[in-house]
């Protein structure tokens, strides 16, 4: 099932509005809002029963969009984000401007970010011209959603609009952590999902 240029204008337009939406991405299904909205975000972690201490990734649609967005990205932290994104994966990144304080929590200083390798079908989302606050589709700890029908009922009802992508690959991202990448010359994967390890090892070195 593709998604179409209409809606990715009523994803961008919901989350403008303050909604909450769920949507299909490279892994599984997930449930967004503005990053910038605490009251947008405490409707969202409400709907997945998620504790409201633990943060939330940050996404962009586009590779382009993110590093003009992060503009305080050093070099080593560029490349290492030319180097895996788009793809399936969650980098933890130094927040040196504190921004999007309502998907980081407790934790200003750390930035998890999420930039998805779409299939052909979902390609549309491209054209969504700002970040969002990303969960999984589920409740708290449950299980990852592959197709919308096993979104929760009641994320599916309590969203301000729901987008069907068909079915997902159903494994969720790698998450690489790259605080000590530009100080120390370190990172680390913390979950090993999507993009195997040996993946990674591969483009970092």
């Amino acid at each position: 099932m593709s998604l179409t240029a209409e809606d990715a204008a009523r994803l961008q337009g919901c989350l403008v509005g303050g909604g909450v939406a769920v949507f299909p991405a490279d892994t599984v299904y997930g449930v967004c809002c503005d990053p910038d909205s605490e009251t947008a975000a405490q409707r969202l972690y409400e709907l997945k029963g998620r504790p409201s201490e633990r943060a939330s990734a940050v996404m962009f649609f586009t590779l382009e969009l993110a590093l003009r967005e992060l503009g305080e990205l050093d070099d080593a932290e560029r490349v290492a984000l030319e180097r895996l994104l788009p793809g399936p994966v969650t980098l933890l990144l130094a927040n040196r401007s504190r921004r999007f304080a309502p998907a980081c929590r407790l934790d200003r200083e750390t930035l998890g970010l999420r930039v998805p390798r779409l299939p052909e079908r979902l390609d549309a989302l491209r054209a969504v011209g700002r970040p969002l606050l990303q969960s999984s589709a589920n409740r708290s700890g449950g299980p990852d959603a592959r197709t919308l029908a096993e979104v929760p009922r009641e994320l599916r009802e309590g969203a301000d609009l729901v987008l069907d992508g068909g079915e997902l690959p159903g494994v969720s991202s790698t998450v690489i952590d790259l605080r000590e990448l530009s100080e120390h010359g370190r990172w680390q994967v913390l979950r090993e999902g999507a993009l195997p390890v040996s993946a990674v090892t591969r483009a970092l070195g």
